[in-house]
């Protein structure tokens, strides 16, 4: 590398030339975009190390657990110039989501040294942190010896950061002042409307802004486009049919999964009158416009469906309609995104979150090596890289939101940026934490799988349900 080409990358790491700036300069001097981002990240590690003694644990080894996604995909795609950076040898061992939190479990309840970090999502933290199975991590946060200079942990998006530290008592307010972070966000999905452009277009819909407009919106594609169905959302009788679309526009009409008295006892708060109102209109969307075998439908056959052309839409996360606009899926470059704001009175989209996250095994063998790594997946340098370089979407921190080339990287997934912009703020995860969680959300999506087959109508449901879920708090000692 030639000292202009090195002074123009030294710029930019300093601040005094934006990235947009960066890449003119260097294809002025003949690098290409490819060679570019290699140079950056070269440059990039060489910065980090010059401020940090990142060598601290050379000669030590860890090993990961990791699911099979694109996140993790980016991290081992980079994970060579952590090895060069630290002197740490990293293994990993990758499975399948099927599976993947089977292995989990079992590694972190046997107390196996085998893993020292792992991904994770926010709501497993909930039984992990109590359990003593995992570490909270401030300790590594909030010291300077571990945590290099340039890790701005106040760069992370504050609603996806608080989702992710929790004071371990039940009902506890998620971010709270005495909360522990049992785990570092990764990246995350906000749960929004991804659409068919064509299919809008030959039905003359406009994309929905408020539940009714959705349930109203989805009859008119099934009916006007043919051969498909109006709209894709989870069913299957499981936690994940919660937490995506549904939570979502039912968190935004100000509703909850469990009231916290004044003495922090819990109670279900499924059986309130809006509750009653919003489960109507979502059960009558999934009897008019749902796939016929709604019941059986998980993230899997939601997103191939909207990707093979036979849904008109979906409400779910974003980033799983970001995946079916590329590919060989039938339906690439026909997506389009927007914000759902499902009460009509409300100001803004306020999604419910999913978030990937990294965490520290309780077990590990070396904590401060291992934090060496988290810090490093977790840090600025990997998400750029992540994000312009792989398929690292949503990224968590605010910086990569601002930078031109990822959001330049996404103007062929239109609407995507604006859907982002319009529901950030108010992003975060609307669920009680609490140790029933996984009970809890299981009986609630069994309870709509009965209303929408009508073997119950829907205030009796929730009415039963309700009754259910104060009897097992009751008995855990939480009601």
């Amino acid at each position: 590398m030639h000292e202009k080409e090195k002074d123009l990358i030294s710029a930019f790491l300093r601040g005094e030339v934006d990235r947009r700036g960066m890449l003119k300069g260097l294809g002025a001097m003949g690098i290409t975009a490819g060679s570019a981002g290699t140079l950056l990240n070269m440059m990039s590690t060489r910065a980090l190390a010059a401020d940090f003694d990142w060598k601290k644990h050379s000669g030590k080894s860890l090993k990961l657990l990791l699911n099979k996604h694109p996140y993790a995909d980016a991290m081992i795609a980079n994970l060579q110039n952590f090895k060069d950076l630290t002197g740490i040898e990293v293994t990993y061992d990758v499975f399948p989501e099927d599976v993947y939190f089977d292995k989990v479990t079992a590694a972190l309840s046997s107390g196996s040294t085998e893993y020292d970090a792992f991904m994770t999502g926010a709501y497993m933290t909930w039984t992990y942190g109590p359990a003593g199975w995992i570490t909270d991590l401030k300790e590594w946060i909030n010291d300077p010896e571990k945590t290099n200079p340039n890790y701005a942990w106040d760069d992370f998006l504050p609603g996806v950061k608080n989702s992710c530290a929790w004071n371990g008592q039940p009902g506890g307010a998620l971010g709270s002042d005495d909360a522990k972070q049992w785990c570092i966000p990764w990246g995350f999905e906000q749960n929004n409307i991804t659409y068919n452009r064509e299919m809008f277009e030959k039905a003359g819909v406009s994309v929905p802004k408020n539940i009714d407009e959705m349930i109203a919106a989805a009859a008119k594609l099934q009916k006007d486009v043919g051969g498909i169905y109006g709209i894709g959302v989870r069913g299957s009788r499981s936690w994940a049919t919660i937490h995506p679309g549904f939570l979502s526009g039912y968190a935004n009409f100000n509703e909850k999964d469990l009231n916290i008295s004044a003495d922090g006892k819990l109670s279900a708060a499924m059986n309130t009158a809006g509750s009653k109102a919003f489960h109507a209109k979502w059960v009558q969307m999934i009897q008019e416009s749902g796939p016929k075998d709604w019941s059986t439908y998980t993230w899997y056959q939601v997103g191939t469906d909207l990707g093979a052309g036979a849904s008109a839409m979906i409400y779910d996360a974003d980033i799983l309609g970001y995946f079916m606009n590329g590919g060989d899926n039938k339906m690439a470059g026909k997506l389009s995104y927007a914000a759902f704001t499902a009460n009509p009175e409300a100001t803004a989209s306020t999604p419910n979150i999913w978030i990937w996250s990294l965490a520290m095994s309780n077990f590990a063998k070396d904590k401060d090596a291992t934090w060496y790594f988290m810090q490093w997946a977790s840090g600025p340098e990997h998400a750029i890289f992540g994000a312009t370089k792989m398929d690292f979407v949503d990224p968590v921190r605010q910086t990569i939101w601002k930078d031109e080339a990822f959001r330049t990287k996404l103007d062929k997934y239109p609407g995507y940026v604006d859907m982002f912009d319009a529901s950030a703020a108010g992003a975060s995860i609307k669920f009680t934490a609490q140790p029933l969680f996984f009970d809890v959300t299981t009986e609630w999506a069994a309870t709509l799988q009965k209303m929408v087959a009508k073997e119950v109508p829907v205030d009796e449901g929730l009415d039963q349900l309700a009754e259910s879920i104060d009897r097992q708090l009751k008995e855990a000692g939480l009601g």
